[in-house]
């Protein structure tokens, strides 16, 4: 194994900032809380422990005492925990899988890239690139009928009646899945109702968010898109 210079060091670690931002920047446009920074500590850190487990075993020499997986295995093992904070439980379902999956294949990108993989790490990083962005744009294209998004309904009080809103909400053929109750802190005070559900295209959103406010305890209606 040749001897890793200096201007080894900067290279390996330069090219896995850049791969780090270019994955991050690409959860940060879609809002996730791993984001830019996140991506470039974690490609960055797997990168400089790949190179010293490399380092480790270069100073061993013949005695045989360094293993250059050893501690990439642990980073690999590691990498978990930080992934299982970005996912988040919304009732029954469950969001941000993919940007655990993000930092997992980031994290493995850094590994690559300090072991001075380059084209596995380029092709790695390319075709991430293409599933995060462009199968996205595909399903989007290919399904086009309905639409993911979180509809947050503000009540008047603190007792909102959820059955109510899900009738309604299925009377414009939306297919709820997963309902979230904010309740207000004290008797009277206003809550909030976060709903997933998957939308029709053509559903029209001004009558929806009427039968809402007829019922007299809606107040204000929001509707965000679902990343």
């Amino acid at each position: 194994m040749n001897a890793i210079t200096e201007f080894d060091v900067i290279l390996r670690l330069a090219l896995a900032f850049a791969a780090g931002a270019i994955i991050g920047l690409e959860r940060s446009s879609r809002r996730q809380v791993a984001g830019l920074r996140t991506h470039i500590l974690i490609a960055l850190g797997s990168a400089l422990l790949m190179l010293l487990s490399l380092w480790i075993s270069q100073q061993s020499g013949e005695q045989g005492r360094g293993d250059p997986g050893r501690i990439a295995a642990q980073v690999v093992s590691g990498i978990g925990f930080l992934g299982a904070g970005a996912i988040i439980r919304l009732g029954n379902n469950i969001r941000g899988l993919t940007t655990a999956a993000s930092l997992w294949l980031i994290a493995a990108v850094g590994l690559t890239l300090g072991a001075g993989m380059f084209l596995a790490a380029a092709v790695a990083e390319a075709l991430s690139l293409t599933a995060l962005m462009i199968l996205g744009r595909m399903e989007k294209y290919i399904f086009p009928q309905e639409r993911n998004k979180f509809l947050e309904l503000s009540y008047k009080n603190s007792s909102p009646d959820t059955q109510r809103a899900q009738k309604i909400l299925e009377n414009f053929g939306i297919r709820v899945q997963s309902m979230d109750v904010n309740q207000g802190l004290g008797k009277g005070l206003p809550s909030k109702l976060r709903v997933l559900a998957w939308i029709p295209n053509d559903t029209n959103i001004s009558k929806l968010a009427g039968a809402l406010k007829k019922t007299g305890e809606v107040a204000r209606i929001e509707i965000k898109e679902k990343f």
